[in-house]
Parts: C-alpha cells; structure tokens; sequence
C-alpha cells in the first residue's frame, strides 16, 4: 500500500513534465512557421491614405460681422396732428419723389387758404391806388408804406397756408420702396406716427469694424466679400467706400464703410453677414490636408512617409511623426510654418492606426503626390 503511493507523484510529475515540452514544442514550432512566412512576405504595414505637401498663395484675410444699411433710409411720419383722409401707397409699393403717400383732412386749412387769398387780393389793390396816389402827391409816404406792408403780410400769411397744406400731404422726400403700412383711414395721428419705412435697396451700404492693428491694411477701394445666411453659398462684392474718422476707445476698433450693389434686390438693410476683406500682398505658403494634421497638448505633428532602403529588398515606405507649427485653416488646408517642405507626403487617414517608424502601404495619393 505504501510502496503504491509513492509510485503516483512520480508519475503525475511525469505527466506534467511530458505535457510541458509538448506545449513549449508546438509554440516554437509555431513561433518557426510565423517566422518564416514574415521573411517570406516581408515586413507587416498599415494601410493609409496619404497627400502631398504643396505650395500656394494666400493673402491675409479680415473676418468681420458686418450689417447692411440703406444709402436712404427713413421711418416716414407726419409733422402735423390730424385725421387720416387718403392713403396713396401699397405696402412693398416703389414710389416716386414727391409722389403723395398720405392725405391728412385739410379742409380748415383749405378755408383759411381762401380767405387769406381774398386778403392778399384786397392788400394789392389797397397798394396799387396808394402808389398812384404818391405819385400824384395825394398821399403821404407813410401811407405808401403802410399799403406795402400790408400787402407783404398778407402774401405771407398765403405762404404759410399752403406750406401747412403741404405737410398735410405727406409725400416721398426721394424714390425708394416702401415698407408695410402701419396706418388706416380715419385715423387720428400726431407727430411721430410712424406711417410706413422708405429705403433704397440698390445700392445699400455695408458697415462692419477692424481692430486696430489691422486698420493699416483697409483702405478706400479695396474689395470685400459679403455673405448672408438667407443665401447659403453665394457672395456679394462690396467695395470699400471710407473708413471711421477716430477709433472707439471703448473697443478699439474703427468702422469700415462700403458700397455693395444690389440691382436683384435680393439683400434688404437690416440683414447682418460675414464681410471678408482680402488684405495686404499675396504670398507663398505651404499647406497639408487639414485632416493630416494630429493637435496634441505637447505640440502639433503630422506624419511624413519616407522611403528607407532594406537589405537585399526594395525600399520601405515608413512613416515618421514629424512636429510642426501650423497657421491659418482655410477651408479643408492648413498652412505649415515651420517643419515641413514642398513635395513631402503626409498621411491624411489611418494615423489612429500608427506609432513613428511604422511601414506604411499607400493607397491613396492625389494627383501630384
């Protein structure tokens, strides 16, 4: 029995042993094979996309929230209280100078106008025989002058009717595009009412401000492009008219005035975009896919694929992070500072996939890469 005990450990050390070299075995074997079929195929790479490093021409780019504002504009409103009796305009309506809008009752004034008429009548007839008897020396000076003045006032108080007649006659102070109508007949208005706004829509002015650090780059003439989100995708040419006479020292900017043609009427004043003002001389950059470009806490960087030469096999597509300094994003390009040359290729997709020194097997590279 005891001799039967002893036997069974060393048979399971037995065991265990033959079943470690077995193990230890088929991994080398495996480990072999592996081995073999990596110096048969060559060297394990990434697939990535990649894109050349390439040259272009930028000008310096001012951004500015800018509003459009009509080159006339106004809020219409009578200068005389009274009851609305005619309306002579449609909402959205153009309208001429001078055209008559709105009619405010006159009838008193129109009474008055007769009776000052009648009085201004009598006082040049009064006038006339007063002359003829000076020159016959019936009468005195005096009585000239007095016949004289009183004919002057009475024109005068004629003038003034028919001026009161006028502004109770609003009429268009220039051509322009009226906006929806706020009053109705019958109504009593006083002044300030606001009846309807006037504008001109062609041309309309653009207004938006520059720091002043960039205030030596804008001048008369220059070129703007202006955006609206009411018309994704399309631009308009303004141009530069004037610029602010002072900075505002509370924000240290200085207003920028331009012109933009609007013969579609598309744009209304009011509206707010984008202005983009081209400034300064163009100059050469060099610029990288912006997708190319890996942003880390400790400096930005981009991976180039260099071409290593291997022993007794064709060279080796490798791609090596490569620290940069970026600038301005236009578009999908980023231009590169400092840490790149014209005609490197960077990688544009799969560098989640990669560590610096990696092979690499490109299969995608633009024309010109």
């Amino acid at each position: 029995m005891i001799r039967s005990e002893k036997k069974l450990p060393l048979r399971t050390t037995v065991v265990v042993v033959v079943l470690l070299a077995c193990l230890f075995g088929v991994k080398a074997w495996l480990g072999h094979r592996a081995q073999a079929a990596s110096a048969h195929q060559g060297a394990f790479s990434v697939s990535v996309a990649a894109a050349p490093v390439t040259t272009t021409t930028w000008q310096q780019e001012i951004h500015a929230v800018a509003s459009l504002v009509a080159v006339s504009g106004i809020e219409l409103t009578p200068q005389l209280s009274g009851q609305v009796t005619g309306i002579y305009f449609q909402s959205g309506e153009y309208v001429r100078k001078g055209q008559r809008l709105i009619q405010i009752d006159d009838s008193n004034q129109l009474a008055q106008l007769e009776s000052d008429e009648a009085s201004a009548k009598l006082a040049r007839i009064n006038y006339r025989r007063a002359e003829g008897l000076f020159k016959a020396n019936a009468t005195s000076e005096g009585s000239l002058d007095s016949a004289e003045a009183a004919y002057a006032s009475a024109n005068a108080a004629v003038a003034n009717d028919r001026a009161t007649l006028a502004k109770l006659a609003l009429s268009a102070p220039f051509s322009g595009w009226m906006g929806v109508r706020d009053v109705s007949l019958g109504q009593y208005l006083t002044p300030g009412t606001p009846v309807a706004a006037l504008n001109v829509w062609d041309p309309l002015r653009v207004e938006f401000t520059v720091p002043q650090d960039q205030f030596a780059l804008v001048h008369a003439g220059e070129e703007v492009q202006i955006t609206v989100n009411a018309y994704p995708g399309k631009q308009f040419l303004a141009r530069v008219v004037a610029l602010g006479s002072q900075v505002d020292p509370s924000t240290r900017n200085v207003t920028v005035d331009a012109t933009v043609p609007n013969p579609g009427n598309l744009l209304r004043p009011g509206m707010f975009g984008e202005a983009l003002l081209l400034a300064g001389k163009p100059r050469s950059v060099l610029v990288v896919p912006s997708v190319a470009m890996t942003y880390n806490t400790f400096g930005d960087y981009v991976y180039v694929v260099e071409r290593k030469a291997e022993k007794g096999g064709a060279p080796l597509a490798v791609a090596v992070a490569t620290p940069v300094r970026a600038g301005a994003t236009r578009g999908s390009v980023t231009e590169i500072i400092s840490g790149l040359k014209a005609g490197e290729t960077v990688v544009t997709a799969g560098q989640v996939k990669l560590q610096s020194g990696m092979p690499v097997t490109i299969h995608d590279v633009p024309a010109g890469g």
